[in-house]
């Protein structure tokens, strides 16, 4: 056997050992909130489409229409001849929507941040870092070949401990604004305080509470009502918006250097000329959707009430469509993941290396596309599982 063989195989023998082996499942959508597994029509509160855009007739339609109008592809780069009318007509739009003077359209997320990454910061340069952000940030930031300082979870104190103590020319912070497996929030006006205090660019990635967050959904930035030349937000395109992509919006002079020196912005292929049609259409959908904002809201609350019912297991106090249930132990939490799943509930087991050890959870996501008695069903059958689960140890 060859020397590679031999090395993935125990690899992965060792990480299915250890319970932390992933499982592709084929979906076969049926709503926003349901999909056919296996033959079996299950409820979701899987997925990141928090105001169930994603199967919208108006955008559905919107695509359709950017197709028969734009064409499917763009054929080149943005600085090739790939930059369409409709690519610069969504850029302006992102830009208000933000409240920014600029804006750009990448391909998605992980790209805008590690774009941003090795962009805005470079050899001799420090990033500092929140302990939990996203791995696109991990990644943008071990690329860009700054000094990377990493700063206790959403702790101002420590932050501010590293930025009066750095020489550094040029620094950079960077948070998630709602972080992803916690469903917790950053001190974004605190952060952003430290930053004009110590001269710093703020970096906010806003991907869970673009949609859901602020006056007409405009993002965790508004609902604070926060501005400054120096925030740099990166917002996404597949949870909220229903579709796929990202964008940057900062000052002309930061989006003017991206698109002059992006790797991943000047050597990719621009993303589809119908797929920006639709987006437009998208951004009109979210700034309407008071009343999906205000489901998601009661659902959480729902949530948090029957979650004394739930014991030893512990839901996080989260403001957020995001409810993570803590289990710890890996296998417990795949084998309440399952169980769930045989009622016709899918809510992903999280493990590491996503999130720390020992802290192994059930991510619960809602959407406004969730009715009143698929949140009632979720908070009876967990009840009943856990209860089923915990009995079983004993």
């Amino acid at each position: 056997m060859s020397t590679w063989r031999k090395r993935f195989l125990a690899d992965a023998a060792q990480w299915r050992s250890a319970g932390l082996e992933r499982k592709r499942r084929v979906v076969r959508p049926v709503s926003a909130t349901t999909v056919e597994v296996d033959g079996k029509i299950i409820t979701a509160f899987a997925s990141n489409d928090y105001l169930g855009l994603s199967r919208h007739p108006r955008l559905i339609e919107a695509l359709a229409e950017g197709a028969r109008r734009f064409g499917v592809g763009a054929g080149a780069s943005h600085l090739v001849s790939g930059h369409h009318a409709v690519h610069e007509e969504l850029e302006h739009e992102l830009a208000r929507f933000a409240g920014k003077p600029a804006a750009l359209a990448c391909m998605n997320g992980y790209v805008a941040n590690v774009a941003l990454m090795t962009t805005l910061a470079g050899a001799g340069d420090t990033i500092f870092s929140d302990e939990l952000n996203h791995a696109s940030i991990v990644d943008g930031a071990r690329l860009s070949r700054a000094a990377v300082k990493v700063y206790p979870h959403v702790d101002v104190d420590g932050l501010e401990s590293q930025l009066k103590s750095s020489g550094a020319g040029h620094k950079l912070v960077v948070t998630d604004a709602v972080f992803s497996m916690d469903g917790d929030v950053a001190p974004l006006r605190e952060l952003l305080a430290l930053c004009e205090r110590y001269d710093a660019l703020f970096v906010v990635d806003d991907a869970h509470g673009l949609g859901v967050w602020g006056p007409e959904g405009r993002g965790s930035l508004q609902a604070l009502g926060l501005q400054s030349s120096s925030i740099v937000y990166m917002g996404t395109l597949g949870k909220s918006a229903g579709l796929s992509g990202a964008f940057i919006a900062a000052d002309r002079l930061i989006i003017e250097r991206l698109i002059q020196r992006a790797r991943p912005y000047v050597f990719s292929t621009a993303s589809s000329p119908a797929l920006a049609h639709a987006t437009l259409t998208a951004l009109e959908l979210i700034r309407s959707d008071e009343a999906g904002r205000a489901r998601i809201a009661a659902y959480r609350d729902r949530l948090q009430r029957a979650s004394s019912e739930w014991r030893p297991y512990r839901l996080l106090s989260s403001a957020t469509a995001i409810q993570p249930l803590i289990i710890g132990d890996n296998t417990a939490t795949v084998e309440i993941a399952e169980a769930l799943l045989a009622e016709g509930l899918w809510v992903p087991a999280i493990r590491p290396p996503t999130v720390p050890e020992g802290t192994s959870r059930l991510r619960i996501t809602l959407s406004a596309a969730h009715s009143d008695a698929d949140i009632d069903r979720l908070c009876t059958t967990l009840s009943h599982v856990i209860a089923s689960a915990t009995a079983d140890q004993a």
